[in-house]
């Protein structure tokens, strides 16, 4: 039995992670998980699946819960040393990193210090610190194991070949505007960009996706996990959702991960492996399936991919600041402060404004971003 920690339990991630674990009780234990402010959602977990420890991101959060749960035996703490606790200080085998943004850095650092196994959906952390995420799992013995969809599939479809790969695909989408006509980007509405076609999905990460930054976000997540040079790491649009990413081998052969667009299948596969079980969510039918199509991504309507390649390609101190600028705007335009379509251009403006230097510790990353979110801030 697997002895589970979940970061950021009731999002989108988490609460998949726990219909897995409601689906195979006798293989997973939950032994501690952490939430923002959901309250209610929090505490049905608790009760259902009574781990021992409980962080919440505030004291008044924190107090009313325990109000609540006045009978039961779940140690409840807060703010970033409860989160700390609740990464590194339990008998987690496994940590599920699904906090969103650059908040989720720091437990995922002190999951990997403490030794556990990180199933990652935070992409944001191994953006921003991702050689020395990789560095620490190595000195510590232990692995990232991929929950985003995409890399999932290319994990699955790699089998530890990766000497004989020519390069890897990831899919995406092509979000609720892949055919928009750019000139109508300025009239989006934060209403419109949450509508993604084919993936129920958090607040940002469906931005994201509208964006394209979110598939930015993962070529620099595949470059730290796979070990390939960026132009081995490509993009295509693929608008059903069914291909997941696709691996091609030297030879020609082209290996693909097909599936439904079900968040449950890559965190089972992550949290089971090496082993498979059965899992809750639908299967497949593929009589049903009327096409599979792919295009090219129009980098000229989408230009938050180039800007991630970019970041990439420079390094140091640059894809921390893509992350925050990407963060802030995010925020904005939900908060209907920015048109969708300046989403980029405060990216750009970030990049443009940030002296590029080198970054050696996660202390460094943190100066970094807390630079970028006071700079634009101030705007």
């Amino acid at each position: 039995m697997k002895r589970l920690a979940i970061l950021g339990s009731t999002g989108s991630i988490g609460t998949s992670a726990l219909d897995v674990v409601g689906a195979n009780p006798d293989a997973f234990e939950v032994v501690a998980l952490a939430a923002g402010s959901n309250l209610d959602l929090l505490e049905q977990q608790v009760r259902r699946f009574a781990p021992p420890l409980v962080s919440l991101a505030s004291e008044t959060a924190a107090r009313e819960l325990r109000r609540r749960l006045a009978s039961g035996r779940t140690e409840v703490t807060w703010g970033r040393e409860g989160l700390l606790h609740a990464a590194a200080g339990t008998g987690a085998d496994t940590v599920v990193s699904a906090i969103v943004g650059g908040a989720g850095l720091l437990p995922t650092m002190a999951a990997l210090s403490a030794g556990k196994v990180v199933a990652l959906a935070n992409k944001e952390s191994l953006v921003m610190a991702g050689e020395l995420m990789t560095a620490e799992a190595r000195a510590r013995g232990t692995r990232i194991l991929p929950v985003d969809s995409e890399h999932s599939a290319i994990f699955q479809c790699l089998n530890g070949q990766i000497g004989q790969v020519r390069r890897i695909v990831l899919t995406a989408s092509g979000g609720p505007f892949r055919q928009l006509p750019k000139e109508a980007f300025a009239r989006i509405t934060p209403e419109d960009a949450l509508r993604h076609p084919t993936w129920s999905m958090g607040k940002k990460i469906s931005i994201d996706s509208a964006t394209l930054v979110n598939k930015g976000l993962e070529v620099i997540e595949a470059y730290w996990l796979f070990g390939l040079p960026l132009d081995q790491v490509d993009v295509i649009v693929h608008p059903q959702s069914v291909v997941h990413s696709l691996v091609e081998y030297v030879d020609g052969s082209v290996l693909a991960q097909l599936g439904v667009a079900d968040m449950r299948v890559p965190i089972q596969y992550a949290l089971t492996y090496p082993e498979r079980c059965v899992c809750p969510a639908a299967r497949l039918d593929l009589e049903k399936l009327a096409s599979l199509t792919f295009e090219a991504v129009d980098r000229q309507r989408f230009p938050c991919l180039d800007l991630a390649y970019e970041a990439a390609r420079a390094g140091g101190s640059w894809p921390t600041v893509l992350s925050a600028a990407n963060e802030v705007a995010v925020q904005r335009f939900l908060d209907r402060r920015i048109g969708f379509d300046e989403i980029p251009t405060m990216i750009r403006k970030a990049l443009d404004a940030h002296p590029h230097r080198a970054v050696h510790s996660v202390e460094d990353v943190l100066e970094v971003d807390r630079e970028v979110r006071e700079r634009l801030a101030g705007r």
